[in-house]
Protein backbone atom coordinates (compact mmCIF):
# COMPACT_ATOMS: atom_id res chain seq x y z
CA UNK A 1 0.00 0.00 0.00
CA UNK A 2 1.36 3.53 -1.10
CA UNK A 3 1.83 5.55 2.00
CA UNK A 4 -0.96 8.52 0.90
CA UNK A 5 -3.41 6.02 -0.71
CA UNK A 6 -7.12 6.55 0.76
CA UNK A 7 -8.90 4.43 2.68
CA UNK A 8 -12.41 3.91 3.48
CA UNK A 9 -15.00 4.77 6.09
CA UNK A 10 -17.60 3.30 7.74
CA UNK A 11 -19.66 4.25 10.70
CA UNK A 12 -21.05 1.06 12.94
CA UNK A 13 -24.16 2.02 15.00
CA UNK A 14 -25.14 0.18 17.61
CA UNK A 15 -28.16 0.31 19.91
CA UNK A 16 -28.30 1.63 23.59
CA UNK A 17 -25.91 0.58 25.51
CA UNK A 18 -25.29 0.93 29.56
CA UNK A 19 -22.32 3.39 28.12
CA UNK A 20 -24.78 5.09 26.03
CA UNK A 21 -27.16 5.46 28.95
CA UNK A 22 -24.97 6.94 31.28
CA UNK A 23 -23.66 9.24 28.94
CA UNK A 24 -24.00 12.93 30.19
CA UNK A 25 -23.68 14.95 26.96
CA UNK A 26 -27.01 16.01 24.91
CA UNK A 27 -28.16 13.76 22.08
CA UNK A 28 -26.71 10.43 23.72
CA UNK A 29 -28.24 7.56 21.88
CA UNK A 30 -29.73 5.65 25.21
CA UNK A 31 -31.87 9.13 25.53
CA UNK A 32 -32.55 9.32 22.41
CA UNK A 33 -33.17 5.78 20.81
CA UNK A 34 -36.86 7.27 19.85
CA UNK A 35 -35.93 10.26 18.14
CA UNK A 36 -35.90 10.12 14.55
CA UNK A 37 -33.97 13.87 14.45
CA UNK A 38 -31.34 12.07 16.23
CA UNK A 39 -30.60 9.38 13.95
CA UNK A 40 -30.82 11.81 10.72
CA UNK A 41 -28.81 14.07 12.00
CA UNK A 42 -25.66 11.53 12.51
CA UNK A 43 -26.12 10.39 9.09
CA UNK A 44 -26.25 14.10 7.42
CA UNK A 45 -22.94 14.43 9.16
CA UNK A 46 -21.44 11.33 8.47
CA UNK A 47 -22.41 12.38 4.85
CA UNK A 48 -20.91 15.95 5.61
CA UNK A 49 -17.77 13.73 6.51
CA UNK A 50 -17.89 12.00 3.92
CA UNK A 51 -18.02 8.71 4.92
CA UNK A 52 -18.80 5.64 2.85
CA UNK A 53 -21.51 3.86 4.68
CA UNK A 54 -23.46 4.04 7.93
CA UNK A 55 -24.22 0.10 9.19
CA UNK A 56 -26.93 -0.20 11.78
CA UNK A 57 -26.07 -3.34 13.74
CA UNK A 58 -29.21 -5.12 15.01
CA UNK A 59 -30.46 -8.04 17.32
CA UNK A 60 -34.32 -9.06 17.49
CA UNK A 61 -34.33 -10.30 20.91
CA UNK A 62 -33.75 -9.42 24.42
CA UNK A 63 -30.67 -10.93 25.89
CA UNK A 64 -31.08 -13.61 28.51
CA UNK A 65 -27.84 -15.39 28.58
CA UNK A 66 -25.95 -13.74 31.59
CA UNK A 67 -27.18 -15.04 34.93
CA UNK A 68 -30.03 -17.04 32.43
CA UNK A 69 -32.03 -13.58 33.38
CA UNK A 70 -33.00 -10.48 31.62
CA UNK A 71 -32.05 -8.28 34.38
CA UNK A 72 -29.04 -6.67 33.67
CA UNK A 73 -30.03 -6.29 29.79
CA UNK A 74 -32.92 -4.30 30.47
CA UNK A 75 -32.26 -2.30 33.78
CA UNK A 76 -28.77 -1.34 31.43
CA UNK A 77 -30.09 -0.82 28.43
CA UNK A 78 -27.71 -3.57 26.49
CA UNK A 79 -29.00 -3.53 22.89
CA UNK A 80 -32.55 -2.75 23.90
CA UNK A 81 -35.19 -1.03 23.51
CA UNK A 82 -34.50 -1.02 19.44
CA UNK A 83 -36.45 -0.30 16.24
CA UNK A 84 -36.01 -2.21 13.05
CA UNK A 85 -33.24 -1.07 11.12
CA UNK A 86 -35.30 -0.79 7.87
CA UNK A 87 -36.82 1.69 9.17
CA UNK A 88 -34.08 4.03 10.64
CA UNK A 89 -32.77 3.46 6.88
CA UNK A 90 -35.41 4.30 5.15
CA UNK A 91 -35.37 7.64 7.55
CA UNK A 92 -31.56 8.28 7.07
CA UNK A 93 -31.96 7.76 3.05
CA UNK A 94 -34.51 10.53 2.67
CA UNK A 95 -32.22 12.88 4.36
CA UNK A 96 -29.24 12.06 2.41
CA UNK A 97 -28.07 12.02 -0.74
CA UNK A 98 -24.43 10.09 -1.05
CA UNK A 99 -24.27 8.16 2.10
CA UNK A 100 -24.51 4.60 1.65
CA UNK A 101 -27.11 3.12 4.70
CA UNK A 102 -26.84 -0.75 5.29
CA UNK A 103 -29.39 -2.07 7.39
CA UNK A 104 -28.96 -5.83 9.38
CA UNK A 105 -31.12 -7.79 7.98
CA UNK A 106 -31.45 -11.43 9.39
CA UNK A 107 -31.72 -14.47 7.09
CA UNK A 108 -33.84 -16.31 9.71
CA UNK A 109 -36.25 -13.47 10.29
CA UNK A 110 -37.25 -12.60 6.65
CA UNK A 111 -38.21 -14.94 3.45
CA UNK A 112 -36.27 -14.62 0.57
CA UNK A 113 -38.69 -12.92 -1.48
CA UNK A 114 -39.42 -10.50 1.46
CA UNK A 115 -35.92 -9.89 1.67
CA UNK A 116 -35.62 -9.12 -1.84
CA UNK A 117 -38.41 -6.47 -1.88
CA UNK A 118 -37.73 -4.73 0.76
CA UNK A 119 -34.20 -3.86 -0.15
CA UNK A 120 -34.67 -3.45 -3.82
CA UNK A 121 -37.33 -0.59 -2.63
CA UNK A 122 -34.76 0.76 -0.12
CA UNK A 123 -32.30 0.92 -3.33
CA UNK A 124 -34.67 2.60 -4.83
CA UNK A 125 -36.01 5.33 -3.04
CA UNK A 126 -32.30 6.00 -2.21
CA UNK A 127 -31.34 6.41 -5.36
CA UNK A 128 -29.05 3.63 -5.29
CA UNK A 129 -27.33 3.78 -2.38
CA UNK A 130 -28.72 0.64 0.13
CA UNK A 131 -26.35 -2.18 1.52
CA UNK A 132 -27.54 -5.16 3.29
CA UNK A 133 -25.27 -6.32 6.46
CA UNK A 134 -26.26 -10.21 5.64
CA UNK A 135 -26.37 -12.03 8.96
CA UNK A 136 -27.28 -15.45 9.39
CA UNK A 137 -28.31 -14.79 13.27
CA UNK A 138 -26.76 -16.56 16.18
CA UNK A 139 -29.04 -16.92 19.11
CA UNK A 140 -31.69 -19.11 19.69
CA UNK A 141 -33.78 -16.86 21.90
CA UNK A 142 -34.15 -14.53 18.59
CA UNK A 143 -34.83 -18.21 16.62
CA UNK A 144 -37.70 -18.59 19.33
CA UNK A 145 -39.01 -15.12 18.31
CA UNK A 146 -39.81 -16.44 15.17
CA UNK A 147 -41.36 -19.85 15.71
CA UNK A 148 -38.29 -22.03 15.58
CA UNK A 149 -36.67 -23.81 17.97
CA UNK A 150 -33.29 -22.98 17.79
CA UNK A 151 -30.75 -21.94 15.39
CA UNK A 152 -29.30 -24.56 13.04
CA UNK A 153 -25.34 -25.82 13.65
CA UNK A 154 -22.70 -22.98 13.05
CA UNK A 155 -21.66 -24.16 9.65
CA UNK A 156 -24.90 -25.41 8.82
CA UNK A 157 -26.23 -21.54 8.74
CA UNK A 158 -23.75 -20.68 5.70
CA UNK A 159 -24.41 -23.92 3.78
CA UNK A 160 -27.94 -22.22 4.12
CA UNK A 161 -27.12 -18.78 3.85
CA UNK A 162 -25.20 -19.90 0.56
CA UNK A 163 -28.45 -21.15 -1.15
CA UNK A 164 -30.30 -17.90 0.21
CA UNK A 165 -28.40 -15.67 -1.53
CA UNK A 166 -28.56 -17.71 -4.94
CA UNK A 167 -32.27 -17.25 -4.26
CA UNK A 168 -32.38 -13.79 -3.11
CA UNK A 169 -29.19 -12.59 -6.04
CA UNK A 170 -31.97 -14.60 -8.91
CA UNK A 171 -34.82 -12.63 -7.42
CA UNK A 172 -32.96 -9.01 -7.63
CA UNK A 173 -31.92 -10.30 -11.33
CA UNK A 174 -35.65 -10.88 -12.69
CA UNK A 175 -35.86 -7.61 -13.89
CA UNK A 176 -33.13 -6.60 -16.57
CA UNK A 177 -31.44 -2.94 -15.82
CA UNK A 178 -33.19 -1.75 -18.91
CA UNK A 179 -36.46 -3.53 -18.56
CA UNK A 180 -38.53 -0.22 -17.76
CA UNK A 181 -38.74 1.50 -21.32
CA UNK A 182 -41.48 3.98 -20.04
CA UNK A 183 -42.33 4.67 -23.49
CA UNK A 184 -45.39 7.39 -23.91
CA UNK A 185 -46.17 7.15 -27.76
CA UNK A 186 -46.60 3.27 -27.30
CA UNK A 187 -47.95 3.51 -23.72
CA UNK A 188 -45.64 0.76 -22.89
CA UNK A 189 -44.05 1.11 -19.29
CA UNK A 190 -42.19 -2.30 -18.68
CA UNK A 191 -40.82 -4.52 -21.92
CA UNK A 192 -42.62 -7.36 -20.54
CA UNK A 193 -39.40 -9.84 -22.59
CA UNK A 194 -36.96 -8.64 -19.93
CA UNK A 195 -39.11 -9.28 -16.73
CA UNK A 196 -38.32 -13.36 -15.39
CA UNK A 197 -39.95 -15.86 -13.54
CA UNK A 198 -37.54 -17.23 -11.00
CA UNK A 199 -38.98 -20.94 -9.74
CA UNK A 200 -35.99 -21.09 -7.10
CA UNK A 201 -36.21 -23.90 -5.44
CA UNK A 202 -33.37 -25.27 -2.83
CA UNK A 203 -32.87 -27.30 0.27
CA UNK A 204 -33.89 -24.84 2.19
CA UNK A 205 -35.17 -21.86 0.44
CA UNK A 206 -38.09 -21.30 -2.66
CA UNK A 207 -39.48 -18.43 -4.84
CA UNK A 208 -41.40 -18.20 -7.72
CA UNK A 209 -40.98 -14.58 -8.53
CA UNK A 210 -40.05 -12.70 -10.07
CA UNK A 211 -40.21 -9.26 -7.77
CA UNK A 212 -43.02 -7.09 -8.33
CA UNK A 213 -40.89 -3.85 -7.06
CA UNK A 214 -38.78 -3.61 -10.32
CA UNK A 215 -34.59 -3.29 -10.91
CA UNK A 216 -32.40 -1.85 -8.43
CA UNK A 217 -30.42 0.99 -9.31
CA UNK A 218 -27.67 -0.65 -8.24
CA UNK A 219 -28.53 -4.03 -9.68
CA UNK A 220 -27.87 -5.77 -6.46
CA UNK A 221 -27.12 -4.06 -3.17
CA UNK A 222 -23.89 -3.58 -1.74
CA UNK A 223 -23.34 -6.62 0.28
CA UNK A 224 -22.01 -6.35 3.78
CA UNK A 225 -20.78 -9.01 5.97
CA UNK A 226 -19.18 -10.28 9.11
CA UNK A 227 -17.90 -13.92 8.49
CA UNK A 228 -14.81 -14.33 11.26
CA UNK A 229 -14.73 -18.18 11.44
CA UNK A 230 -13.00 -20.02 8.54
CA UNK A 231 -16.43 -21.13 7.11
CA UNK A 232 -17.49 -17.50 7.54
CA UNK A 233 -14.33 -15.92 5.70
CA UNK A 234 -15.06 -18.33 2.74
CA UNK A 235 -18.85 -16.92 2.87
CA UNK A 236 -17.48 -13.39 3.17
CA UNK A 237 -15.15 -13.63 0.24
CA UNK A 238 -17.99 -15.36 -1.79
CA UNK A 239 -20.33 -12.74 -1.31
CA UNK A 240 -19.45 -10.03 0.25
CA UNK A 241 -18.60 -6.67 -1.21
CA UNK A 242 -17.92 -4.85 2.21
CA UNK A 243 -16.38 -6.82 5.65
CA UNK A 244 -17.00 -5.61 8.96
CA UNK A 245 -13.61 -7.13 10.86
CA UNK A 246 -13.22 -6.86 14.30
CA UNK A 247 -9.77 -8.22 14.80
CA UNK A 248 -6.82 -7.12 17.82
CA UNK A 249 -3.80 -5.77 16.66
CA UNK A 250 -2.18 -4.65 13.07
CA UNK A 251 -0.58 -8.42 12.35
CA UNK A 252 -3.92 -10.03 13.12
CA UNK A 253 -5.69 -7.84 11.09
CA UNK A 254 -3.19 -7.92 8.33
CA UNK A 255 -3.74 -12.21 8.38
CA UNK A 256 -7.31 -11.34 8.76
CA UNK A 257 -7.77 -9.76 5.52
CA UNK A 258 -5.19 -11.64 3.78
CA UNK A 259 -6.47 -15.04 4.52
CA UNK A 260 -10.15 -13.14 2.84
CA UNK A 261 -8.49 -12.03 0.03
CA UNK A 262 -7.17 -15.72 -0.92
CA UNK A 263 -10.53 -17.17 -0.16
CA UNK A 264 -11.61 -14.26 -2.89
CA UNK A 265 -9.15 -15.06 -5.29
CA UNK A 266 -9.81 -19.27 -4.72
CA UNK A 267 -13.31 -18.53 -5.80
CA UNK A 268 -13.16 -16.39 -8.81
CA UNK A 269 -13.12 -12.81 -7.35
CA UNK A 270 -11.13 -9.76 -7.65
CA UNK A 271 -9.94 -9.08 -3.95
CA UNK A 272 -10.00 -6.01 -4.67
CA UNK A 273 -13.83 -6.00 -5.03
CA UNK A 274 -13.91 -6.37 -1.54
CA UNK A 275 -13.20 -4.00 1.07
CA UNK A 276 -12.13 -4.91 4.77
CA UNK A 277 -13.06 -2.26 7.38
CA UNK A 278 -11.36 -2.94 10.68
CA UNK A 279 -13.95 -1.31 13.92
CA UNK A 280 -12.19 1.00 16.12
CA UNK A 281 -13.12 3.49 18.58
CA UNK A 282 -10.99 6.69 18.76
CA UNK A 283 -10.57 8.70 21.90
CA UNK A 284 -10.03 11.96 20.73
CA UNK A 285 -8.91 14.90 22.86
CA UNK A 286 -7.45 18.65 21.95
CA UNK A 287 -4.14 17.93 23.33
CA UNK A 288 -2.70 14.10 24.29
CA UNK A 289 -3.22 14.87 27.91
CA UNK A 290 -6.73 15.56 27.54
CA UNK A 291 -7.55 12.47 25.42
CA UNK A 292 -5.46 10.55 27.98
CA UNK A 293 -7.34 11.37 29.95
CA UNK A 294 -10.83 10.61 28.61
CA UNK A 295 -9.20 7.18 27.78
CA UNK A 296 -8.48 6.57 31.68
CA UNK A 297 -12.31 7.81 32.36
CA UNK A 298 -13.54 5.62 29.69
CA UNK A 299 -11.54 2.34 30.96
CA UNK A 300 -12.19 3.36 34.59
CA UNK A 301 -15.93 3.27 33.85
CA UNK A 302 -15.60 -0.01 32.26
CA UNK A 303 -13.84 -1.24 34.71
CA UNK A 304 -17.05 -1.02 37.02
CA UNK A 305 -19.26 -2.27 34.66
CA UNK A 306 -17.56 -5.92 34.61
CA UNK A 307 -20.76 -7.06 34.43
CA UNK A 308 -22.51 -5.62 31.60
CA UNK A 309 -19.44 -6.21 29.56
CA UNK A 310 -19.29 -9.37 29.80
CA UNK A 311 -23.37 -9.87 29.62
CA UNK A 312 -22.58 -8.40 26.18
CA UNK A 313 -20.10 -10.25 25.22
CA UNK A 314 -22.25 -13.33 26.58
CA UNK A 315 -25.32 -12.14 24.26
CA UNK A 316 -23.49 -12.62 21.25
CA UNK A 317 -21.40 -15.66 22.23
CA UNK A 318 -24.75 -17.22 23.75
CA UNK A 319 -22.26 -17.86 27.04
CA UNK A 320 -23.82 -17.44 30.59
CA UNK A 321 -20.83 -15.61 32.49
CA UNK A 322 -21.80 -14.88 35.25
CA UNK A 323 -21.27 -18.97 35.80
CA UNK A 324 -17.57 -18.45 36.14
CA UNK A 325 -15.66 -16.81 39.04
CA UNK A 326 -14.42 -13.44 37.45
CA UNK A 327 -10.73 -14.45 39.04
CA UNK A 328 -10.10 -17.56 36.67
CA UNK A 329 -8.14 -17.28 33.73
CA UNK A 330 -9.04 -17.16 30.79
CA UNK A 331 -7.31 -20.03 29.70
CA UNK A 332 -8.48 -22.37 32.48
CA UNK A 333 -12.04 -21.72 30.92
CA UNK A 334 -13.78 -24.13 28.91
CA UNK A 335 -15.78 -21.84 26.33
CA UNK A 336 -17.70 -22.96 23.03
CA UNK A 337 -20.36 -21.81 21.33
CA UNK A 338 -23.03 -21.91 18.70
CA UNK A 339 -22.84 -18.17 17.60
CA UNK A 340 -19.92 -15.79 17.15
CA UNK A 341 -17.07 -18.28 16.95
CA UNK A 342 -14.71 -15.43 15.70
CA UNK A 343 -15.55 -13.23 18.63
CA UNK A 344 -14.90 -16.31 21.28
CA UNK A 345 -11.44 -17.04 19.60
CA UNK A 346 -10.44 -13.94 19.17
CA UNK A 347 -11.10 -13.20 22.79
CA UNK A 348 -9.27 -16.60 23.90
CA UNK A 349 -5.87 -15.85 21.68
CA UNK A 350 -5.58 -12.56 22.63
CA UNK A 351 -6.58 -12.22 26.54
CA UNK A 352 -4.61 -15.55 27.45
CA UNK A 353 -3.99 -16.23 30.91
CA UNK A 354 -5.48 -13.05 31.82
CA UNK A 355 -8.29 -13.09 34.85
CA UNK A 356 -12.13 -12.96 33.40
CA UNK A 357 -12.24 -10.06 34.60
CA UNK A 358 -9.00 -8.68 33.52
CA UNK A 359 -9.80 -10.23 30.25
CA UNK A 360 -13.19 -8.43 29.41
CA UNK A 361 -11.46 -5.39 30.30
CA UNK A 362 -8.67 -5.21 27.63
CA UNK A 363 -10.95 -6.65 24.84
CA UNK A 364 -14.04 -5.33 25.50
CA UNK A 365 -13.53 -2.17 27.43
CA UNK A 366 -11.17 -0.99 24.90
CA UNK A 367 -12.92 -1.51 21.88
CA UNK A 368 -11.37 -1.68 18.56
CA UNK A 369 -8.40 -3.79 16.61
CA UNK A 370 -6.23 -1.31 17.61
CA UNK A 371 -6.15 1.65 20.45
CA UNK A 372 -6.32 5.35 18.77
CA UNK A 373 -6.15 7.77 21.70
CA UNK A 374 -4.50 11.41 20.83
CA UNK A 375 -5.31 14.59 19.09
CA UNK A 376 -7.12 14.60 15.80
CA UNK A 377 -3.44 14.43 14.13
CA UNK A 378 -1.73 12.26 15.66
CA UNK A 379 -4.69 9.48 15.36
CA UNK A 380 -5.18 10.02 11.93
CA UNK A 381 -0.86 9.45 11.55
CA UNK A 382 -1.72 6.01 13.59
CA UNK A 383 -4.70 5.67 11.67
CA UNK A 384 -2.11 6.27 7.97
CA UNK A 385 0.48 3.92 10.01
CA UNK A 386 -2.29 0.84 10.70
CA UNK A 387 -3.62 0.87 6.96
CA UNK A 388 0.24 1.08 5.68
CA UNK A 389 1.07 -2.08 7.82
CA UNK A 390 -2.11 -4.14 7.23
CA UNK A 391 -2.35 -3.31 3.41
CA UNK A 392 -6.01 -1.57 3.46
CA UNK A 393 -8.79 -1.21 3.04
CA UNK A 394 -10.47 1.15 5.81
CA UNK A 395 -12.23 1.60 9.28
CA UNK A 396 -15.61 0.76 10.70
CA UNK A 397 -15.63 3.19 13.40
CA UNK A 398 -18.05 2.50 16.60
CA UNK A 399 -18.71 4.41 20.09
CA UNK A 400 -20.27 2.84 23.43
CA UNK A 401 -21.32 6.06 24.00
CA UNK A 402 -22.67 7.66 20.59
CA UNK A 403 -23.87 11.46 21.19
CA UNK A 404 -23.73 14.26 18.92
CA UNK A 405 -20.84 15.41 20.89
CA UNK A 406 -18.80 12.22 19.98
CA UNK A 407 -19.92 12.16 16.11
CA UNK A 408 -18.72 16.10 16.25
CA UNK A 409 -15.16 15.28 17.50
CA UNK A 410 -15.34 12.87 14.80
CA UNK A 411 -16.98 14.20 11.80
CA UNK A 412 -15.35 17.87 12.26
CA UNK A 413 -12.12 16.94 14.24
CA UNK A 414 -10.44 13.72 13.13
CA UNK A 415 -11.90 14.05 9.61
CA UNK A 416 -10.66 16.94 8.62
CA UNK A 417 -7.07 15.79 9.83
CA UNK A 418 -7.01 12.98 7.41
CA UNK A 419 -8.84 14.94 4.34
CA UNK A 420 -5.39 17.01 5.10
CA UNK A 421 -3.32 13.90 5.13
CA UNK A 422 -4.87 12.97 1.49
CA UNK A 423 -6.07 9.35 3.31
CA UNK A 424 -10.23 9.61 2.79
CA UNK A 425 -12.26 11.58 0.48
CA UNK A 426 -13.38 15.43 0.48
CA UNK A 427 -16.24 14.70 -1.88
CA UNK A 428 -17.91 11.88 -3.04
CA UNK A 429 -17.26 10.84 -7.06
CA UNK A 430 -20.32 9.24 -7.64
CA UNK A 431 -23.99 8.85 -6.66
CA UNK A 432 -24.18 5.58 -6.01
CA UNK A 433 -23.54 3.66 -2.56
CA UNK A 434 -21.01 0.76 -4.70
CA UNK A 435 -19.70 2.66 -7.02
CA UNK A 436 -17.76 4.98 -3.93
CA UNK A 437 -16.75 2.00 -2.04
CA UNK A 438 -15.07 0.62 -5.28
CA UNK A 439 -13.35 4.49 -6.27
CA UNK A 440 -10.36 3.44 -4.17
Amino acid sequence: MSQRQKFHLGWFLQGSSVQAWGEPFTGAIGRDWRSAEFFVDIARALERARFDYLLIEDSSYVGESYGNSREIYLTGGLSTPRQDPSVMATLMAAQTSRLGIVPTLSTFAYPPYLLARLVASLDQISAGRIGWNMVTGSSDFAAMNYGMPGMPDHDLRYDMADEYMACVNALWDSWDPDSIIANTETGVLVDHTKVRQVDFEGRWYKSRGPLNSGPLPQGRPVIAQAGGSPRGKRFAALHADTVVASVKGTAGMKAYRDELRAHALAQGRNPDDIKVLFLVSPTIGETEEEARLRHAQKMARAAKQVPQLLAFFGKITNINFAAYDLDTPVNELTLTTNGHQQSLDDFKKVTGKKTLREAMLSYRGNNGSVELVGTPDSVAARMEEVMAEVGGDGFLITTNDTSRRIIAEITDGLIPALQARGLTRKEYGHAQFRDNLLEF
